[in-house]
């Protein structure tokens, strides 16, 4: 048995001509509008996930700790006796 067959795959030219005279059918005037309301959910969609990555960004810069700082040893000069070295 051919496996091609069971197989389903991307739709190619004819069946897009077919998917849009049922799209045509079925909405009819309505299409543009149809088309216009999905675009504006995506447009939504989009600014939504955009926030959201902005909102993880800023919290993620405020609650990074910083960097420990690493304190410098003080070293006693030859002429100041008065602190041991640490």
């Amino acid at each position: 048995m051919n496996l091609q067959v069971l197989a389903f795959g991307f739709p190619g030219g004819p069946e897009w001509i077919v998917i849009l005279i049922f799209a045509l059918l079925i909405f009819g005037r309505r299409l543009p509008d149809v088309a216009r309301s999905l675009g504006k959910s995506i447009v939504e969609f989009k600014k939504g996930i955009r926030d959201v990555r902005d909102d993880i960004d800023t919290q993620t810069r405020l609650e990074t700790p910083a960097a420990p700082r690493i304190e410098q040893q003080k070293t006693s000069t030859p002429g100041n006796s008065s602190s041991p070295p640490v």
